[in-house]
């Protein structure tokens, strides 16, 4: 065994004798990064600027918020809000559907019709959509159903039937269902080659393996990314205030224009109204993608109470090790 310098063989190195109490006594301390606690710093000096800013600062006229907030006027167009997304939502989904199948039809004229559908409806901004609609009449002032290229059956005014709530219904589902439509196609190509190849290994209808095997499958990756889709679809009803409908924006404008004295505290209620709205949508959102992640996942992504409760057990266990010490 080779010596190190000081005549010392490394068997016979001296070990320092300290007490097992105090070796138990000392702890890892962590590595320092001052990096992160400046950038934190910063951080809530920021939010607490602005937060001082909003409470002080008086042209936010918050007693004229708290007036405005629950007025009936302003209820109204929040309903009004809630029933355009409500039915934009549930039709520009089946619309959705129906284009998906289409193009993944094996027929070519359904691809073709549904992919430029798709490029047409995601190119064309809503608001043009919405005011093309809203000036259809001038280009068909009566629609007819019978016999293509033949005698119609029946007639009716096109003015009379497009009223505002179904313009604005319309062009919403027509904008939603382009989006969708790419959701649920994304949706079912995720599931496995394998198990169409086993439905059809035992000759089951393609009808029934659609709705059966496939698209159970498929509503995993679907369900979670159209209610994603649905938070764009509260704020997109703004526009419809632009077809004389007047949701909640509309309704929010029409009072800015009466009291124009309370134009800051009008918007900043409808800023709130949508905060509350696409905050409940994301809860459902949370809860929806925890429900399809069953069996895909080891362990399911904690709730926010159960985040709560894990940060309050953390925090008495280190309080409690910091008094042992």
């Amino acid at each position: 065994m080779s010596e190190p310098p000081g005549g010392v063989t490394l068997a016979e190195a001296p070990v320092p004798d300290v007490p097992s109490e105090k070796l138990a006594a000392q702890r890892v301390q962590p590595l320092r990064r001052p990096g992160r606690f400046i950038a934190t710093a910063v951080a809530l000096v920021l939010v607490a600027q602005f937060v001082h800013g909003l409470i002080s600062n008086p042209f936010y006229q918050w007693d004229r918020f708290g007036y405005w907030f629950l007025r009936p006027v302003i209820l109204d167009g929040l309903l009004i809000t809630l029933e355009v997304t409500a039915y934009s939502a549930v039709l520009g989904l089946l619309g959705g559907i129906l284009l998906a199948l289409a193009r993944l039809s094996k027929s070519p004229v359904l691809r073709a019709v549904s992919w430029t559908y798709v490029w047409a409806l995601r190119s064309i901004p809503l608001i043009v959509l919405l005011l093309f609609l809203y000036n259809f009449s001038a280009l068909y002032k009566t629609l007819s159903v019978g016999v293509p290229f033949g005698p119609a059956f029946f007639s009716f005014d096109e003015s009379r039937l497009a009223t505002d709530m179904v313009i604005a219904v319309v062009g919403l589902s027509l904008n939603e269902a382009a989006y969708a439509a790419e959701v649920v196609r994304g949706g079912i190509l995720s599931v496995d080659q394998g198990q169409h190849e086993a439905a059809g290994a035992l000759g089951l209808p393609k009808g029934y393996q659609f709705r059966r095997i496939v698209f159970p499958q498929a509503l995993r990756s679907i369900t979670p990314n159209y209610v994603n889709q649905l938070i764009g679809l509260v704020k997109a009803t703004s526009l419809v205030f632009y077809v004389s409908l007047l949701d909640l924006f509309g309704t929010a404008q029409t009072m800015g224009a009466t009291y124009p004295g309370d134009i800051v505290p009008l918007l900043l209620v409808v800023t709130v109204w949508y905060l509350i709205l696409t905050s409940l949508v994301s809860v459902v959102q949370f809860y929806v993608e925890r429900y399809y992640a069953r069996g895909a996942t080891r362990s399911l992504p904690p709730t926010p109470l159960q985040k709560l409760r894990t940060a309050l057990t953390d925090l008495r266990a280190r309080i409690r090790r910091e008094a042992a010490v």
